[in-house]
């Protein structure tokens, strides 16, 4: 399983279509996703103080593009990176991602009843 942070409004369209081609797919060549280790670091990094985001709990095993776990920022951690669209039938579970009350995220409890 991958993760990867969304707004629920840009989920739901692509849902509709049965594809998810986010901006970062054209800019950086890529679906930017996160291990279940890495996700809240993510989340507070980059959407601090956010509303109306989910986590997409994707199998990867149904992900048709190429996975590539990678450091392009020279983190020393590697994420997974998704380089094409992502199809709607390999996200089996999506997870309101709510904010405490000081802009920052909690780790769902969701994930944790999730079988790997």
């Amino acid at each position: 399983m991958i993760l990867h942070i969304v707004d629920n409004e840009e989920w739901l369209k692509a849902k509709d279509k049965g594809i998810y081609a986010p901006s970062s797919l054209e800019s950086d060549g890529f679906i930017h996703c996160s291990t279940k280790e890495q996700v809240i670091e993510v989340a507070n990094f980059l959407f601090k103080g956010h509303t109306g985001l989910v986590l997409l709990c994707i199998d990867s095993n149904k992900v048709k593009a190429k996975i590539i776990y990678e450091d392009l920022y020279e983190t020393g951690k590697l994420y997974p990176h998704i380089y094409g669209s992502l199809h709607a039938d390999a996200v089996f579970k999506v997870i309101n991602f709510e904010l405490k009350k000081d802009g920052t995220f909690n780790f769902p409890k969701e994930i944790d009843d999730i079988a790997l």
